[in-house]
Protein backbone atom coordinates (compact mmCIF):
# COMPACT_ATOMS: atom_id res chain seq x y z
CA UNK A 1 0.00 0.00 0.00
CA UNK A 2 2.98 2.34 1.01
CA UNK A 3 4.71 1.91 -2.37
CA UNK A 4 1.30 2.49 -4.71
CA UNK A 5 0.32 5.34 -2.63
CA UNK A 6 3.36 7.20 -3.77
CA UNK A 7 2.04 7.34 -7.09
CA UNK A 8 -1.91 8.06 -6.43
CA UNK A 9 -2.80 11.75 -7.35
CA UNK A 10 -2.84 14.70 -5.18
CA UNK A 11 -6.53 14.98 -4.19
CA UNK A 12 -6.67 10.98 -3.76
CA UNK A 13 -3.65 11.03 -1.07
CA UNK A 14 -5.86 13.79 0.55
CA UNK A 15 -8.97 11.92 1.20
CA UNK A 16 -6.89 8.69 2.30
CA UNK A 17 -4.54 10.51 4.89
CA UNK A 18 -8.14 12.15 6.19
CA UNK A 19 -9.88 8.67 6.32
CA UNK A 20 -6.82 6.98 8.02
CA UNK A 21 -6.66 10.31 11.04
CA UNK A 22 -10.69 9.91 10.99
CA UNK A 23 -10.94 6.03 12.16
CA UNK A 24 -8.13 5.90 14.59
CA UNK A 25 -9.98 8.78 16.46
CA UNK A 26 -7.22 11.06 15.93
CA UNK A 27 -8.86 15.16 15.10
CA UNK A 28 -7.79 16.55 11.55
CA UNK A 29 -4.95 19.27 11.61
CA UNK A 30 -6.40 22.74 11.49
CA UNK A 31 -3.39 24.00 8.93
CA UNK A 32 -3.17 23.76 5.35
CA UNK A 33 -1.14 20.87 4.16
CA UNK A 34 2.00 21.72 2.46
CA UNK A 35 2.53 20.18 -0.61
CA UNK A 36 6.06 19.14 -1.72
CA UNK A 37 7.56 21.11 -4.69
CA UNK A 38 7.71 18.84 -7.85
CA UNK A 39 10.90 18.53 -9.67
CA UNK A 40 9.53 19.22 -13.08
CA UNK A 41 7.41 22.60 -12.14
CA UNK A 42 9.30 25.40 -12.58
CA UNK A 43 9.73 28.04 -10.25
CA UNK A 44 7.41 30.69 -9.79
CA UNK A 45 8.87 34.18 -10.97
CA UNK A 46 8.69 36.69 -8.24
CA UNK A 47 5.68 39.69 -8.67
CA UNK A 48 6.88 42.69 -10.33
CA UNK A 49 7.41 45.71 -7.73
CA UNK A 50 4.71 48.19 -7.54
CA UNK A 51 5.10 51.13 -9.40
CA UNK A 52 6.61 54.13 -8.33
CA UNK A 53 4.09 57.12 -7.12
CA UNK A 54 3.54 59.70 -9.67
CA UNK A 55 5.91 63.04 -9.17
CA UNK A 56 3.91 66.16 -8.69
CA UNK A 57 5.89 68.48 -10.33
CA UNK A 58 4.67 72.09 -11.09
CA UNK A 59 3.35 72.87 -14.51
CA UNK A 60 5.06 75.83 -16.85
CA UNK A 61 3.12 79.16 -15.56
CA UNK A 62 1.69 77.90 -12.15
CA UNK A 63 3.40 78.60 -8.89
CA UNK A 64 3.00 76.48 -5.49
CA UNK A 65 3.12 77.25 -1.85
CA UNK A 66 3.66 75.08 0.79
CA UNK A 67 0.16 74.05 2.44
CA UNK A 68 1.14 73.11 5.43
CA UNK A 69 5.01 73.25 7.08
CA UNK A 70 6.75 70.15 7.21
CA UNK A 71 7.98 68.96 10.55
CA UNK A 72 11.16 67.57 9.01
CA UNK A 73 13.47 70.86 8.30
CA UNK A 74 15.62 68.90 5.90
CA UNK A 75 12.22 68.14 3.46
CA UNK A 76 10.90 71.94 4.39
CA UNK A 77 14.05 73.02 3.00
CA UNK A 78 14.25 70.86 0.00
CA UNK A 79 10.63 72.03 -0.85
CA UNK A 80 11.19 75.53 -0.52
CA UNK A 81 14.48 75.25 -3.11
CA UNK A 82 12.62 73.64 -5.13
CA UNK A 83 10.22 76.36 -5.39
CA UNK A 84 12.84 79.06 -5.57
CA UNK A 85 14.48 77.44 -8.14
CA UNK A 86 11.38 76.92 -10.56
CA UNK A 87 10.17 80.29 -9.94
CA UNK A 88 13.66 81.32 -11.17
CA UNK A 89 13.30 79.31 -14.40
CA UNK A 90 9.80 80.24 -15.20
CA UNK A 91 9.58 83.87 -14.19
CA UNK A 92 13.05 86.20 -15.28
CA UNK A 93 13.73 89.29 -13.17
CA UNK A 94 12.71 92.28 -14.93
CA UNK A 95 15.44 94.50 -16.36
CA UNK A 96 16.51 98.03 -15.08
CA UNK A 97 14.76 100.74 -16.11
CA UNK A 98 18.10 102.41 -17.00
CA UNK A 99 18.59 99.70 -19.23
CA UNK A 100 15.13 99.12 -20.74
CA UNK A 101 15.31 100.36 -24.20
CA UNK A 102 19.16 100.55 -23.98
CA UNK A 103 20.75 98.28 -27.22
CA UNK A 104 22.40 95.07 -26.02
CA UNK A 105 25.43 94.31 -28.66
CA UNK A 106 25.36 91.24 -30.18
CA UNK A 107 28.52 89.10 -31.16
CA UNK A 108 29.08 87.88 -34.45
CA UNK A 109 30.79 84.84 -33.88
CA UNK A 110 27.82 83.55 -31.59
CA UNK A 111 25.61 83.34 -34.76
CA UNK A 112 28.08 80.92 -36.67
CA UNK A 113 27.54 77.33 -36.54
CA UNK A 114 28.92 74.88 -34.42
CA UNK A 115 30.46 77.57 -32.33
CA UNK A 116 33.20 78.84 -34.82
CA UNK A 117 34.19 82.28 -34.95
CA UNK A 118 32.95 84.31 -37.80
CA UNK A 119 36.98 85.18 -38.55
CA UNK A 120 37.84 81.81 -39.10
CA UNK A 121 34.97 81.61 -41.40
CA UNK A 122 36.13 84.97 -43.69
CA UNK A 123 39.64 83.57 -43.47
CA UNK A 124 38.27 79.99 -45.03
CA UNK A 125 36.11 81.78 -47.64
CA UNK A 126 39.37 83.61 -48.54
CA UNK A 127 41.17 81.04 -48.94
CA UNK A 128 39.29 79.02 -51.30
CA UNK A 129 38.57 82.13 -53.22
CA UNK A 130 42.42 82.53 -53.56
CA UNK A 131 42.92 78.70 -54.28
CA UNK A 132 39.69 78.39 -56.65
CA UNK A 133 39.84 81.83 -58.41
CA UNK A 134 42.92 83.71 -58.47
CA UNK A 135 42.03 85.29 -61.61
CA UNK A 136 39.75 87.35 -59.50
CA UNK A 137 39.98 90.96 -58.43
CA UNK A 138 41.37 92.09 -55.08
CA UNK A 139 40.62 95.18 -52.83
CA UNK A 140 37.20 96.82 -52.02
CA UNK A 141 34.44 94.70 -53.10
CA UNK A 142 37.31 91.84 -54.23
CA UNK A 143 37.60 88.43 -53.21
CA UNK A 144 39.91 89.57 -50.15
CA UNK A 145 37.39 91.99 -49.04
CA UNK A 146 36.42 90.73 -45.34
CA UNK A 147 33.13 93.30 -45.07
CA UNK A 148 32.29 91.98 -48.77
CA UNK A 149 32.67 88.39 -47.36
CA UNK A 150 31.18 88.54 -43.72
CA UNK A 151 28.05 90.31 -45.54
CA UNK A 152 27.44 87.52 -48.12
CA UNK A 153 28.25 84.54 -45.07
CA UNK A 154 25.09 85.88 -43.07
CA UNK A 155 23.26 86.33 -46.49
CA UNK A 156 23.85 82.01 -46.33
CA UNK A 157 23.87 81.52 -42.89
CA UNK A 158 27.61 81.18 -43.03
CA UNK A 159 27.18 78.04 -44.84
CA UNK A 160 30.87 78.21 -46.75
CA UNK A 161 30.30 76.44 -49.79
CA UNK A 162 27.22 78.76 -50.65
CA UNK A 163 28.50 81.65 -49.88
CA UNK A 164 32.02 80.98 -51.85
CA UNK A 165 29.69 80.07 -55.10
CA UNK A 166 27.36 83.69 -54.74
CA UNK A 167 30.52 85.47 -54.03
CA UNK A 168 32.27 84.42 -56.79
CA UNK A 169 28.76 85.19 -59.15
CA UNK A 170 28.84 88.85 -57.48
CA UNK A 171 32.45 89.14 -58.25
CA UNK A 172 32.60 88.13 -61.68
CA UNK A 173 29.22 90.16 -62.54
CA UNK A 174 30.84 93.67 -60.97
CA UNK A 175 34.08 92.45 -62.93
CA UNK A 176 32.30 92.30 -66.44
CA UNK A 177 30.00 95.14 -65.63
CA UNK A 178 32.78 97.48 -64.34
CA UNK A 179 30.84 98.47 -61.38
CA UNK A 180 33.76 99.88 -59.92
CA UNK A 181 34.48 102.29 -63.08
CA UNK A 182 30.55 103.28 -63.11
CA UNK A 183 29.96 107.28 -62.29
CA UNK A 184 27.69 110.49 -63.24
CA UNK A 185 29.04 111.27 -65.72
CA UNK A 186 28.93 107.88 -67.41
CA UNK A 187 25.33 107.28 -67.01
CA UNK A 188 24.73 111.18 -67.80
CA UNK A 189 22.07 110.40 -70.70
CA UNK A 190 19.39 108.41 -68.97
CA UNK A 191 20.53 110.45 -65.43
CA UNK A 192 19.03 113.62 -66.46
CA UNK A 193 15.93 112.09 -67.27
CA UNK A 194 14.48 112.11 -64.22
CA UNK A 195 13.82 108.32 -64.09
CA UNK A 196 15.30 107.28 -61.37
CA UNK A 197 17.60 108.83 -58.38
CA UNK A 198 19.01 108.44 -54.55
CA UNK A 199 16.89 111.18 -52.17
CA UNK A 200 19.67 113.85 -50.50
CA UNK A 201 17.83 112.65 -46.93
CA UNK A 202 16.94 109.62 -45.30
CA UNK A 203 13.43 107.68 -44.42
CA UNK A 204 12.32 107.67 -40.94
CA UNK A 205 14.53 104.77 -40.06
CA UNK A 206 17.56 106.31 -41.25
CA UNK A 207 18.06 104.35 -44.90
CA UNK A 208 18.74 105.87 -47.67
CA UNK A 209 15.95 106.38 -50.13
CA UNK A 210 15.84 105.12 -53.87
CA UNK A 211 12.95 106.55 -56.27
CA UNK A 212 12.22 105.01 -59.51
CA UNK A 213 9.32 106.87 -61.46
CA UNK A 214 8.11 104.30 -63.62
CA UNK A 215 6.23 106.57 -65.85
CA UNK A 216 9.43 108.04 -67.73
CA UNK A 217 10.91 104.71 -68.40
CA UNK A 218 10.82 103.54 -72.24
CA UNK A 219 12.42 100.20 -73.00
CA UNK A 220 11.76 100.98 -76.64
CA UNK A 221 13.44 104.11 -76.78
CA UNK A 222 16.27 103.98 -74.57
CA UNK A 223 18.96 101.40 -74.35
CA UNK A 224 18.69 98.45 -72.02
CA UNK A 225 22.41 98.24 -70.96
CA UNK A 226 22.45 101.87 -70.15
CA UNK A 227 19.42 101.17 -67.93
CA UNK A 228 21.03 98.22 -66.22
CA UNK A 229 24.33 101.19 -65.71
CA UNK A 230 21.94 103.38 -64.06
CA UNK A 231 20.61 100.93 -61.51
CA UNK A 232 24.15 99.81 -60.90
CA UNK A 233 25.89 102.92 -60.50
CA UNK A 234 22.63 104.44 -58.09
CA UNK A 235 22.51 100.97 -55.69
CA UNK A 236 26.44 101.41 -55.22
CA UNK A 237 25.16 105.45 -54.66
CA UNK A 238 22.93 104.66 -52.29
CA UNK A 239 24.95 102.02 -50.17
CA UNK A 240 27.52 104.60 -50.10
CA UNK A 241 25.28 106.71 -47.87
CA UNK A 242 24.79 104.04 -45.28
CA UNK A 243 25.22 105.36 -42.00
CA UNK A 244 26.29 103.38 -39.39
CA UNK A 245 24.11 100.39 -37.53
CA UNK A 246 22.23 100.62 -41.07
CA UNK A 247 22.90 97.49 -43.25
CA UNK A 248 19.40 98.23 -45.71
CA UNK A 249 17.79 100.66 -48.22
CA UNK A 250 14.44 101.64 -49.32
CA UNK A 251 12.83 101.62 -52.34
CA UNK A 252 10.21 103.78 -53.56
CA UNK A 253 8.70 103.19 -56.84
CA UNK A 254 6.20 106.01 -58.12
CA UNK A 255 3.49 104.39 -60.15
CA UNK A 256 1.95 107.29 -61.39
CA UNK A 257 0.53 107.51 -64.90
CA UNK A 258 2.18 104.10 -65.50
CA UNK A 259 1.24 103.10 -69.52
CA UNK A 260 1.64 99.66 -70.98
CA UNK A 261 4.72 101.07 -73.00
CA UNK A 262 6.12 101.15 -69.66
CA UNK A 263 6.36 98.21 -68.69
CA UNK A 264 9.55 96.05 -69.10
CA UNK A 265 9.64 92.82 -67.99
CA UNK A 266 13.39 91.97 -69.06
CA UNK A 267 14.79 95.55 -67.11
CA UNK A 268 12.60 94.19 -63.74
CA UNK A 269 14.22 90.39 -64.17
CA UNK A 270 17.45 92.21 -64.07
CA UNK A 271 16.42 93.74 -61.01
CA UNK A 272 15.74 90.91 -59.21
CA UNK A 273 19.11 89.41 -60.03
CA UNK A 274 20.60 92.51 -58.52
CA UNK A 275 18.80 92.39 -55.12
CA UNK A 276 19.67 88.68 -55.22
CA UNK A 277 22.57 87.93 -56.35
CA UNK A 278 24.72 90.72 -56.66
CA UNK A 279 23.67 93.03 -53.14
CA UNK A 280 21.51 90.37 -51.11
CA UNK A 281 19.50 91.68 -48.43
CA UNK A 282 20.43 95.37 -49.22
CA UNK A 283 16.82 95.96 -50.40
CA UNK A 284 15.26 96.35 -46.93
CA UNK A 285 11.60 97.74 -48.04
CA UNK A 286 9.82 98.46 -51.35
CA UNK A 287 6.79 100.95 -51.96
CA UNK A 288 4.44 100.82 -54.64
CA UNK A 289 2.41 104.31 -54.81
CA UNK A 290 -0.29 104.61 -56.22
CA UNK A 291 -0.19 101.57 -58.72
CA UNK A 292 -3.01 101.63 -61.51
CA UNK A 293 -4.88 99.02 -62.78
CA UNK A 294 -2.76 98.42 -65.72
CA UNK A 295 0.28 97.34 -63.73
CA UNK A 296 -1.65 94.57 -61.91
CA UNK A 297 -0.77 91.87 -64.72
CA UNK A 298 2.78 92.43 -64.70
CA UNK A 299 2.97 92.62 -60.94
CA UNK A 300 1.25 89.33 -61.02
CA UNK A 301 3.63 87.63 -63.42
CA UNK A 302 6.74 88.48 -61.20
CA UNK A 303 5.64 88.31 -57.88
CA UNK A 304 5.91 84.48 -58.12
CA UNK A 305 9.96 85.34 -59.32
CA UNK A 306 10.57 87.13 -55.83
CA UNK A 307 9.31 84.04 -53.58
CA UNK A 308 9.73 84.72 -50.11
CA UNK A 309 10.63 88.72 -50.97
CA UNK A 310 7.60 89.21 -51.99
CA UNK A 311 6.34 90.51 -48.68
CA UNK A 312 9.15 92.99 -48.77
CA UNK A 313 6.66 94.76 -51.17
CA UNK A 314 3.61 97.06 -50.47
CA UNK A 315 1.26 98.78 -52.33
CA UNK A 316 0.13 102.32 -50.96
CA UNK A 317 -2.07 105.24 -52.23
CA UNK A 318 -0.23 108.63 -52.39
CA UNK A 319 -2.84 109.85 -49.77
CA UNK A 320 -2.43 107.01 -47.34
CA UNK A 321 1.35 107.25 -47.70
CA UNK A 322 1.36 111.00 -46.78
CA UNK A 323 -0.86 110.10 -43.39
CA UNK A 324 1.37 107.65 -42.45
CA UNK A 325 4.47 110.32 -42.52
CA UNK A 326 2.12 113.02 -40.77
CA UNK A 327 1.79 110.69 -38.08
CA UNK A 328 5.10 109.81 -37.71
CA UNK A 329 6.33 113.04 -38.59
CA UNK A 330 5.67 116.26 -40.41
CA UNK A 331 9.20 117.21 -41.68
CA UNK A 332 9.89 113.82 -43.16
CA UNK A 333 6.90 114.02 -45.48
CA UNK A 334 9.79 116.13 -47.66
CA UNK A 335 12.79 114.70 -46.41
CA UNK A 336 10.94 111.08 -47.37
CA UNK A 337 8.60 111.31 -50.01
CA UNK A 338 9.21 114.13 -52.65
CA UNK A 339 8.98 113.43 -56.51
CA UNK A 340 8.95 117.19 -57.47
CA UNK A 341 12.29 118.18 -57.62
Amino acid sequence: MSSSHRHVPGSIKLITFAWRRVSSGSPLPRYPIRRKPRADRAPAAPAPPPPPPPSRRPTAGIHYRCGRKSKNPKRRGEAMAGTCSFRSIVRAPPPPRGLARRAVPVRCCSAAPGGASTSKLVMEVKERLEREHPGLPTGRSGRDDDEMILWFLKDRKFAVDEAVSKLTKAIKWRQDFRVSELSEESVKGLYQTGKAYVHSSFDIYGRPVLVVVAAKHFPYKQDQLENEKLCAFLVEKALSKLPMGTDNILGIFDLRGFRVENGDLQFLKFLIDVFYYYYPKRLGQVLFVDAPFVFQPMWQLVKPLLKQYASLVSTVSLSAFDQMIFASNIFHLYVVFCFCL
